[in-house]
């Protein structure tokens, strides 16, 4: 139960506010669109790109070390936080 919750407390903390959640709540805002439609939509996005995450990494698992997939992981999002930095 410890790895479900820390789990959940990292993905939920990294989606919260981000763009992804944005775009939800724009499409949520007009007011024909259908809130179950909306909400079924984004929950299947985020659990089909959360399936393709799990089964990348199990694959590449099997080939790179877990510690440089750390470091490649945190460098991927230092170099996205950066970029957008720079892009605002």
């Amino acid at each position: 139960m410890k790895l479900f919750f820390t789990v959940f407390l990292t993905i939920f903390i990294a989606e919260i506010a981000d763009k992804t959640q944005i775009a939800t709540m724009l499409y949520a805002s007009g007011s024909a669109n259908n809130k179950l439609v909306v909400f079924a939509g984004a929950a299947l996005a985020l659990v089909t790109a959360t399936l393709l995450a799990v089964f990348v990494g199990s694959a590449l698992s099997q080939f790179i070390n877990e510690k440089i997939m750390v470091k490649i992981a945190g460098g991927a999002f230092i170099a996205v936080g950066l970029w957008t930095l720079m892009q605002s």
